[in-house]
């Protein structure tokens, strides 16, 4: 895939490739969140992933697609060179995952503003794990000149048409499991979740809405939206901290795709968020990390009317710390 667009005949490729990889991930029904809202509101479990958000899907396209273009690295070559990629801690610990199933090298950079239980979990998996910088912006530029140094491949976070496809595999799946969806709600951040379901999903019926959900703190893909091009933002702490991070320098993709196939965004402050994950925790008997949970957020504070639709939530992932969701659990937070 060299061309500049995503197609639904690529999401379709994706998922025949990442198969044997990637988990069919579960949709449920909650009650309590269908009796606030008056909609038949499922939840997208793509928190019960193997390596605990939704991210693998992409990395696993991408990474596939790299070694079946031309050898990346093996364990039986050790001449060849490796991938490498800057993250917020999913995206970094699917890379590390795929390419420990594949027999592959991984350099992962982080900024300091990664959690500690990511970086451990990545060093779990035998990456190289890099912290450089106090932001995400900072961490990429670190990643890219380690890149033309040592000569590996790069593995994009979200701007890059394999991972795109990648995630929207979680829209053929929405499609199959609801078919009679109305809306879907999905985490925004760079743009590479939101742009691959939607597309999956409006390539198969224009009129399902698609509402992308941010953080109050420093949301860049939302006010680029408004601003009408990729803007940089100071980052800041928050618990949806998986939604960190700028659009990078160079947006090809991700931006012009939200504007086309995103339908709203909105946005949920902190003690929404953490309202949403101590309710899928309590309700659900779910983990589920800030950035995961801003879509329950914004239909349990009403940042959305839905009365009697479809409705589908993507929940992205589960890698919180455990000593923070307890105190949430608890009301501390």
């Amino acid at each position: 895939m060299t061309r500049d667009n995503v197609t639904l005949q690529d999401i379709y490729q994706a998922r025949q490739r990442i198969a044997s990889i990637v988990r069919k991930t579960p949709l449920v029904y909650s009650a309590e969140l269908a009796e606030r809202t008056g909609a038949k509101v499922y939840l997208k479990l793509e928190s019960l992933q193997e390596t605990g958000s939704f991210k693998i899907r992409g990395a696993t396209n991408k990474i596939l697609c790299l070694t079946a273009q031309e050898p990346v690295v093996s364990s039986s070559n050790p001449k060849e060179r490796g991938v490498i990629t800057v993250s917020t801690g999913n995206h970094g610990r699917a890379v590390a995952y795929v390419a420990e199933q594949l027999g592959l090298k991984a350099v992962i950079c982080l900024s300091h503003a990664v959690p500690s239980n990511k970086v451990t979990a990545l060093e779990r998996l035998g990456a190289e794990v890099l912290v450089h910088g106090q932001s995400y912006d900072e961490a990429t530029a670190y990643a890219t000149r380690l890149q033309d140094e040592r000569g590996l491949r790069w593995v994009d976070p979200f701007d890059d048409p394999f991972v795109i496809a990648g995630q929207g595999t979680i829209g053929l799946e929405l499609l199959e499991a609801l078919p009679t969806i109305d809306t879907a709600i999905v985490p925004l951040s760079g743009g590479g979740l939101i742009s691959g379901v939607a597309l999956a999903l409006k390539s198969a019926a224009p009129q399902i809405r698609v509402i992308g959900v941010s953080m109050t703190r420093a949301p860049v893909m939302y006010h680029s939206l408004r601003a009408g091009r990729p803007i940089e933002m100071e980052e800041k702490e928050t618990l949806a901290d998986a939604l960190a991070g700028g659009l990078g320098p160079n947006n090809r993709h991700t931006f012009r795709m939200v504007q086309s196939y995103v339908d709203d965004t909105l946005l949920v402050s902190e003690g929404e968020i953490a309202a949403g994950m101590a309710f899928a925790l309590e309700q659900h008997r779910l983990v589920v990390e800030g950035g995961g949970a801003v879509g329950i957020a914004a239909l349990l504070h009403h940042k959305v009317q839905l009365p009697g639709q479809h409705v589908a939530v993507v929940v992205s992932g589960s890698n919180v710390d455990l000593a923070a969701l307890i105190k949430i659990a608890q009301g501390e937070r």
